[in-house]
């Protein structure tokens, strides 16, 4: 049994002073940027910064709600309701200026939208306006043939390649409905998949997290004008999943990276978490690469050589959201958790008691006498006497009852990694 227990000491120590891959950020310089980033040394500091990052976060969102307010949305014909009339652009060089002037001579006043989807041949003019009549439509059916021409797929002109297709402004309504409904259902099934897998504050943190992907997904749809349809929001829960996904990866390494960190005093609950952040850095970059890569082809190929708008719309979300999601997982959702654990009295006291070490060290290699700030937040593993006793000859035999005392290394000052038991 004692030998046993000297073991267990042995393997303690030796684990408490195993290197410290953050305290080798001062040999960062040696190595490139590219093995950092590759081996996850702990080398980039994110959550002691993060700060900075609360501050890059918030002038972000503040930009998007900003855009929300000020822009507001462009709304889809499946959600506000109306009239889309779609026909080939053809070889003849139409433009949209011309089309709109047809629809304003047809139907006496201007459409809400004309634009161009697609590229070369298969490029399409897509005609938005509020909803028109059976008899407006037609009219404008054949206002457009008889102007454009258009041609089916035999070459040959053809007034049935000019569709037409009319949504309420009921239907429109119970598709926004039915959106924000899936979008309550999707969060509330994150919260408690997070909750149950993890704890309270990783939960806090992650919907936080979803919040600030939404807003700013939000925010940039409203800056650029993009269209939102149903494929957005489509495309809206699926990079949700992403983001989610993503800060699940950072959320394990960390709570790998801090299991019984109560229990010693080698890094702080912090510095453990950054060192998580920098071990999942290059599975979080290639996991983003893999994922905008597909959304990069269905943009090119579906969209601008095929001509499919509804694609584009999905792609578009998609882009944004993967871009955001990478973004907030390491920046945003690591760092607020770090911020949300330190106001708990475990953590609060575990860091007291590690800088309180660390200042022992020190004092040591300089030859001086630590003070502490609060004496019941001494390091567990230095006694008091070992402190702030002058440094000489060890006594001949312990007292009886007292715990060893480690020696320590007189080239760091540290505890080195055998007890001093009394014995041979």
């Amino acid at each position: 049994m004692a030998r046993s227990s000297s073991r267990n000491d042995t393997d303690e120590s030796t684990a408490l002073e195993a290197p410290d891959l953050e305290a080798g950020a001062a040999d960062a310089p040696k190595h490139g940027f590219f093995v950092r980033l590759y081996t996850g040394t702990g080398a980039f500091e994110v959550i002691g910064r993060r700060k900075l990052w609360y501050g890059v976060s918030a002038l972000i969102v503040a930009i998007a709600l900003g855009a929300i307010v000020l822009r507001g949305f462009t709304f889809g014909i499946d959600f506000e309701g109306g009239t889309k009339v779609s026909f080939p652009r053809g070889d003849g060089g139409a433009t949209t200026s011309q089309v709109e002037t047809v629809f304003n001579d047809t139907i006496g006043k201007p459409p809400e939208s004309v634009v161009v989807v697609g590229s070369g041949g298969s490029a399409t003019f897509q005609i938005r306006s509020e909803t028109l009549s059976n008899d407006e439509t037609e009219a404008l059916r054949t206002a457009l043939f008889d102007k454009f021409q258009p041609k089916g797929a035999d070459g040959q002109p053809s007034k049935q390649v000019i569709s037409d297709s009319a949504v309420s402004e009921t239907w429109g309504g119970q598709i926004t409905q039915k959106a924000l409904i899936a979008l309550v259902v999707f969060l509330v099934l994150a919260a408690i998949y997070i909750t149950v897998r993890y704890e309270r504050y990783m939960a806090i943190a992650a919907l936080l997290t979803l919040v600030f992907d939404l807003v700013v997904t939000a925010g940039v749809y409203a800056l650029v004008g993009f269209e939102v349809t149903p494929a957005t929001v489509i495309g809206l829960l699926t990079i949700l999943g992403f983001s989610l996904y993503d800060t699940v990866i950072v959320f394990d390494k960390v709570e790998e990276n801090t299991e019984g960190f109560e229990h010693t005093t080698r890094r702080t609950f912090a510095e453990q978490a950054n060192l998580a952040v920098n071990q999942t850095f290059m599975r979080s970059i290639n996991t983003s690469l893999i994922s905008v890569l597909p959304i990069i082809a269905l943009m090119v190929i579906a969209v601008w050589l095929l001509g499919v708008g509804t694609l584009m719309d999905l792609a578009l979300v998609q882009l944004v959201g993967v871009i955001v999601g990478t973004y907030s997982s390491i920046f945003f959702a690591t760092p607020l958790l770090v911020s949300l654990r330190e106001r708990t009295d475990l953590v609060s006291k575990h860091t007291r008691r590690v800088l309180n070490r660390r200042k022992t060290t020190a004092a040591k290699a300089a030859g001086t006498e630590a003070t502490y700030t609060d004496e019941a937040e001494q390091p567990r593993d230095v006694e008091p006497a070992a402190v702030t006793a002058p440094a000489g000859p060890p006594a001949a035999k312990p007292a009886p009852g007292a715990r060893p005392v480690r020696p320590t290394s007189s080239r760091t000052g540290r505890p080195s990694g055998k007890r001093s038991t009394g014995k041979r």
